[in-house]
């Protein structure tokens, strides 16, 4: 059989080390030799001795949603073998977290992880009550963690010198050390006016970098992440 489709950019390698690897712009492969996590419903393929796990509302109660309270359901990859993680065609990333490291990130971007990372859910200080996904997960230790986002996200420097305001729904993580508070940056007549669409953003303050999505996320989408 004849086709470009068969062409070595898009047949798979087979992997040389347990761990995670971007397959392509849109996939994640996973070379399992034990355990790790993924969201539920993400495995696309796989290949091995695997089994998989239902882990209900999350592990140990992490990624839960703000104004609902529900988490993003989890599952536990088990074995040896080799699987392929993806999201609605969203792109994929890698993020490396080293010792001493911490990033926060949205749950509706969490993909996949290594299960030697520890995670906790913290309320994003500063944003008393109001909605837009302000319980984020916290993860910590060494290993390995797939992300996806809708489009190429931004990746933005924090300064002391230069915060960085972001919108609730567009904001995907952001590197220890950084500050958060919420800001207003609409006045109170143009609040009665109507509005600007634009009316409370996240700061962060201080020394790292903020990820965010090129676009807010939808209702419908918020509702199903």
């Amino acid at each position: 059989m004849q086709s470009d489709l068969f062409s070595s950019e898009h047949v798979v390698r087979p992997a040389t080390a347990p761990g995670m690897y971007l397959e392509n712009a849109k996939c994640v492969k996973y070379a399992v030799d034990g355990e790790m996590f993924a969201r539920q419903g993400s495995m696309v393929a796989f290949r091995g001795d695997l089994a998989f796990e239902r882990k209900g509302q999350g592990v140990g109660g992490m990624l839960k949603r703000a104004v609902t309270g529900e988490g993003l359901p989890l599952m536990a990859v088990r074995g040896r073998g080799e699987a392929w993680f993806a999201h609605e065609a969203q792109n994929c990333f890698v993020v490396a977290i080293g010792a001493g490291d911490e990033f926060t990130v949205n749950g509706r971007n969490v993909l996949c992880f290594d299960a030697s990372l520890a995670y906790e859910i913290r309320t994003v200080k500063g944003s008393g009550i109001a909605g837009g996904g302000l319980f984020n997960s916290v993860f910590t230790g060494q290993g390995r963690l797939g992300l996806v986002c809708d489009g190429n996200p931004l990746v933005i420097p924090v300064t002391p010198e230069q915060p960085v305001y972001v919108d609730t729904d567009a904001v995907v993580g952001w590197t220890a050390r950084l500050q958060t508070s919420l800001h207003r940056s609409q006045s109170i007549g143009s609040m009665l006016r109507g509005g600007s669409g634009e009316a409370v953003q996240l700061m962060l303050r201080g020394e790292g970098h903020v990820v965010v999505r090129p676009s807010e996320a939808t209702p419908h989408k918020a509702q199903q992440h």
